[in-house]
């Protein structure tokens, strides 16, 4: 009988078998002609040759558990998805164990053991409500940190007694640590409610390994998915710090300590008049106009004291702008360990602000604050409403021979200063200068806010000015000296917008208005006319005396009126 040289293992398994059974089937049909001696020894190789195919067998099987570990311990580190990985060692373990179920616990933040895997024999994930283990051989294992194999657990004298082994008719159960370093993260537990005995101390062992490696393997997945929070974690922060510092209506500009500019936001772009690749990666001096000296020693001053310079104004030329207002703020930009990397400028655009600031000082010389502050330029509306008010006319008397002996530049400048003494006078009283016409001025008292003594503070106003053209000859040459002629009055009158959506004047209008006008051209130099009505008003605080009544044009009757010569 002879035999081809076996290649394979399981080719020598096939082969030992053959000749085992060749060599039992030759024993029954020769078994009476042989003598004694040479069955004994033909029934001992027969017997040998079983038990050889039989040890073959355990070390193929224990090949092939091993080969699988193998191959699933590479498969589960090559994964960094934690879910992945953990139904990866579970389908592993109950394949390998031949277990009825597997269960894989973990710790979760509090410290508590959390299934998080729970597979059966098919490969299909266990209903919670199924959850029928040994919680004392699991708490076991945790505190000692050594597996544990019974082969049935209802009659082993370590746990016959407790009541989940009881109550779950648990048996065969084989529970490993997950150890990280000399740390317990979690277990691996897997039973078979039927059957005894179907674990054993090399498949404990064998686990026992598998164990290892699965802890490292979810130790590298959880560290990956902590990571991979951060990092979203991080980049949603940078967005939103994106999207805040985009958002900055200041201008921000950052550079390192060479100057070379970092980082700059959309405001300073549209402040600079060049986008961003004109900025970022620049030296300062190619983007801002720090070759002025005032912008070149402050940076040198944040430079050398690591100390802010704030509120720098520069004015600078911008080919496309023209003149521009910026304003500066530099300050040392710092690390975390409050190490100066180079310089931070946030940068204002002043140029629209100081031309409305400018245009705002201007009518405070005509209108008074209160009512500056009452204009809400989204809500102007044409038209007016009825209140009293108290009106105050100012001419300057002999301007029209003054004019004719002198240059318009020189005409203009002694206007202004007798006009700018008007308005000041009023304002001072909180009234509203409502125009210039020509050499006059025309003021109002008592709206857009309430004065209950408004007829007083145009007396006030009109008694200042004259104080004021007294100061004013003693600074201009005698040729220049002019007088004001001043006429008020009290009555009623429309005050509000008067024009069209395009042009429009806050100012009042009325008869009250035209009567403080007729008197006022009734005014000698130096003279203040009040009305009876006006005089009436403020009889108790101002010495007046009676004056000759005036025929004014648009009246019958004569307006009675006071000269004022001062105050009580």
């Amino acid at each position: 009988m002879t035999h081809e040289p076996a290649t394979t293992l399981n080719e020598q398994i096939l082969v030992l078998s053959k000749l085992s059974g060749q060599i039992r089937n030759t024993l029954q049909i020769v078994r009476a002609s042989l003598p004694p001696d040479t069955l004994e020894k033909l029934s001992n190789l027969e017997s040998t040759l079983y038990q050889v195919s039989r040890q073959v067998i355990t070390v193929e099987d224990e090949r092939s558990k091993l080969l699988a570990l193998a191959n699933t311990t590479r498969a589960v580190n090559s994964s960094l998805e934690l879910d992945e990985v953990l139904q990866l060692v579970m389908d592993t373990i109950v394949r390998l164990t031949e277990a009825e179920r597997g269960f894989l616990m973990l710790r979760d933040s509090q410290g508590q053991m959390v299934t998080r895997i729970a597979r059966n024999w098919e490969q299909e994930s266990i209903n919670p409500n199924e959850f029928a283990i040994s919680r004392t051989i699991i708490q076991r294992v945790i505190e000692t940190g050594e597996s544990i194999l019974t082969t049935n657990a209802q009659q082993d004298p370590r746990f016959g007694g407790h009541d989940s082994i009881v109550a779950y008719n648990l048996r065969s159960i084989l529970c490993v640590p997950l150890q990280a370093k000399t740390e317990i993260i979690g277990v691996i537990y897997a039973d078979n409610r039927i059957r005894s005995g179907i674990f054993n101390e090399a498949e404990r062992d064998l686990l026992n390994v598998f164990a290892n490696q699965a802890a490292i393997a979810i130790e590298n997945a959880r560290l990956f998915a902590s990571v991979r929070q951060t990092l979203n974690e991080v980049t949603e922060l940078k967005n939103l710090m994106d999207n805040v510092f985009a958002s900055i209506a200041n201008g921000v500009i950052t550079a390192d300590v060479n100057e070379q500019i970092t980082l700059c936001n959309r405001a300073a772009e549209g402040i600079l008049g060049v986008g961003i690749a004109d900025i970022v990666g620049h030296h300062l001096e190619d983007v801002l106009p720090i070759r002025a000296s005032d912008i070149r020693a402050q940076l040198n001053t944040v430079r050398d004291t690591d100390k802010a310079v704030m509120g720098l104004e520069v004015t600078h030329l911008m080919p496309n702008r023209g003149s521009v207002d910026w304003r500066l703020n530099l300050s040392p930009l710092k690390d975390a360990d409050q190490t100066t990397q180079g310089v931070a400028i946030v940068l204002d655009d002043m140029t629209e602000r100081k031309k409305l600031e400018a245009q705002r000082r201007l009518l405070e010389r005509m209108v008074s604050p209160a009512v500056l502050d009452q204009i809400n330029l989204d809500s102007l509306q044409i038209g007016g409403q009825q209140c009293n008010i108290t009106t105050l006319f100012a001419d300057i008397r002999g301007f029209t021979s003054f004019s004719e002996k002198n240059s318009p530049e020189q005409l203009v400048a002694v206007l202004n200063r007798y006009l700018a003494a008007g308005a000041n006078a009023v304002l001072a009283q909180e009234g509203t200068v409502d125009k210039f016409l020509g050499d006059a001025v025309m003021a109002w008292f008592n709206a857009p806010l309430p004065q209950p003594d408004h007829t007083l503070r145009a007396v006030r106003a009109a008694l200042a000015l004259r104080s004021a053209v007294g100061q004013l000859h003693t600074e201009l040459p005698p040729e220049a000296h002019l007088s004001f002629g001043v006429g008020i009055h009290y009555g009623e009158a429309v005050l509000g917008w008067i024009g069209t959506e395009e042009r429009m004047e806050y100012t009042a209008i009325g008869d009250s208005v035209n009567t403080a006008k007729r008197i006022q051209e009734n005014a000698a130099k130096n003279q203040i006319l009040i009305s009876k009505e006006a005089y009436e008003r403020v009889k108790d605080a101002v010495e007046a005396k009676p004056s000759a009544p005036l025929s004014v044009k648009g009246k019958r009757k004569l307006v009675d009126v006071y000269e004022v010569m001062g105050l009580k």
